[in-house]
């Protein structure tokens, strides 16, 4: 058990970011310590394993903590929130419950206000990330090919394509004869045999956890080999506070262990991987890191939508990993001539199983009471969603808070979720909402149905610890380091400044490699908390 024998380096939050940044320091020689305040995740125990699967995303499973309400999860008040917010607490974090699309962000993503004149630019570009995305490619396996014109030259992909699946391609001729782009879906799930890891077979509910590993969750991609490396993970250990010594310098973390003990890990550098929401909570908390006032604010989330279309023949729609087939960035550049800023990105996604697509599907295909079963049978297998993911503009009154009248275990206040859809975004949806419908038309779609914003869909927490080189309108700066606490780092998805059009688990991964390869740099230079 761990002591307060200072470590070399404390990381707080054991997914996407902390596993990279864990893997790059231990394989250099760092001391390196995890504190997870969930447990490792059993494959063997995942929902796909059991006939009930469907019924258990409703329960123990949900992708929202406030309906889960496990052990490892603590309180979120989302009653001012527009979009409810999707974590997974444990080893692997959210990567163990999402679906795998990885996508990078396009070099336009960096300079919005540059280019549009909204948000703020990176305080780095594509090209300096560019090394980090290939890196961490090379790390998890991406399925896809190479090649895709609507972004920069990629690195070889480590395996082929996911199968597109009959109505994959019914779509992609659609695309085509309106003209628009489309691409095989980059994704964190092997096609083919890699590193050790087995293909996909094809099961589906990628959401639920992958019971044979071919996903390429953080628990068993970095983790095994931070972990042979020297890395240590402390599981089921809430954190409560940041400590911060007499020179305003970060000493280490207070936290109570799996027995309810209250203990202290001394460390030289403390890095938090809590995500967008659970490291403002950390930092309000402990009252550090917010000389800018900005922490917690700025919170983007992504705006999601789906329109579903129905088809009268039997595509296969149910068979294979849920996210994947082809996705559009037709729409992603700015061009203000469809009323509003930035853009967004179609994927064409699959059916769901057949409780889903019995208690209505994402667009309500099957309505309860007389004709259910007979509609149900019209309907399973033979419907597509084309998914809308909108960028997201910060906004400061989008904000994480601390919620006093709820605490987790450990005696920390839960957080106070407040986020609206603003009037650009709701222009983009409505945008999208029609290309969607447009080109399920041009499949041959016999109905076609829409749902505005799918609600429970904050898996994409940004914005909440944004990076920037001016400390009065940043927390962190390039290196992810805060502007407030030399030695303390925040390596999730809230130091990015804009949220781009695409899902962020490889910008979150190439962001932590980099930041720990300043940390290593500090080292050789003989100090590695500078």
């Amino acid at each position: 058990m761990p002591d307060p024998v200072p470590v070399d380096v404390l990381v707080v939050g054991a997914g996407a970011a902390g596993a990279a940044l864990a893997w790059r320091l231990a394989t250099r020689g760092v001391d390196v310590l995890c504190l997870e305040r969930g447990g490792w995740p059993e494959p063997e125990r995942y929902p796909p394993t059991r006939a009930d699967w469907e019924t258990r995303r409703l329960r123990d499973w949900s992708i929202n903590p406030n309906v889960r309400r496990l052990p490892a999860d603590y309180p979120i008040a989302d009653d001012t929130s527009a979009i409810k917010p999707a974590i997974w607490n444990g080893v692997g974090g959210s990567t163990v419950m999402w679906s795998a699309h990885a996508p990078r962000f396009h070099p336009s993503d960096f300079r919005v206000r540059t280019l549009d004149g909204v948000g703020a630019d990176w305080p780095l570009d594509y090209a300096e990330l560019e090394p980090y995305y290939d890196l961490n490619d090379r790390m998890t396996g991406v399925c896809g090919i190479a090649g895709d014109p609507a972004n920069p030259p990629r690195s070889p992909r480590q395996t082929p394509p996911l199968p597109l699946g009959p109505g994959g391609v019914r779509l992609a001729r659609a695309f085509e004869s309106l003209g628009w782009h489309w691409w095989p879906c980059d994704g964190n799930i092997n096609s083919a045999p890699y590193d050790g890891r087995p293909a996909c077979n094809g099961c589906g509910p990628c959401e639920l956890g992958c019971p044979t590993r071919a996903k390429a969750s953080a628990d068993v991609t970095y983790w095994p080999k931070a972990i042979a490396a020297g890395a240590r993970v402390v599981t089921d250990a809430a954190v409560a506070q940041i400590a911060v010594d007499a020179r305003g310098r970060a000493s280490g973390v207070h936290y109570v262990d799996a027995d309810g003990v209250e203990r202290f890990q001394a460390a030289r550098v403390v890095v938090l991987a809590a995500n967008g929401i659970g490291t403002p909570r950390l930092l309000l908390h402990s009252g550090i890191g917010n000389g800018s006032g900005l922490v917690g604010r700025g919170l983007m989330l992504h705006p999601i939508a789906a329109v579903s279309g129905v088809f009268d023949e039997d595509l296969q729609t149910n068979r294979g990993a849920n996210a994947f087939s082809i996705f559009s960035h037709e729409f992603y550049e700015s061009d203000t001539s469809r009323g509003f800023v930035r853009g967004y990105q179609l994927q064409v996604t699959r059916a769901q199983g057949p409780l889903m697509t019995a208690l209505g599907g994402f667009a309500h295909h099957v309505p309860w009471g007389a004709g259910h079963h007979r509609r149900f049978e019209q309907v399973c297998g033979r419907y597509l969603n084309v998914a809308i993911c909108c960028e997201d503009l910060a906004d400061d009154a989008n904000r994480i808070e601390l919620e006093p009248a709820q605490r987790d275990h450990a005696g920390v206040p839960g957080a106070r979720m407040t986020y609206r859809v603003d009037e650009n975004s709701q222009r983009m949806l409505a945008h999208a909402i029609d290309r969607a419908t447009e080109v399920l038309d041009a499949a041959g779609a016999v109905d076609t149905r829409a749902n505005g914003l799918l609600a429970p869909a904050g898996f994409h927490l940004m914005g909440t610890t944004r990076m920037g080189d001016d400390p009065a309108t940043s927390v962190v700066d390039r290196h992810c380091r805060s502007h407030d606490v030399p030695n303390l780092l925040v390596v999730d998805g809230g130091v990015f400044v804009t949220a781009a059009g695409v899902n962020p688990t490889p910008t979150i991964q190439a962001l932590a490699l980099r930041a720990a390869d300043h940390l290593l740099a500090a080292r050789a230079a003989g100090d590695l908390s500078a």
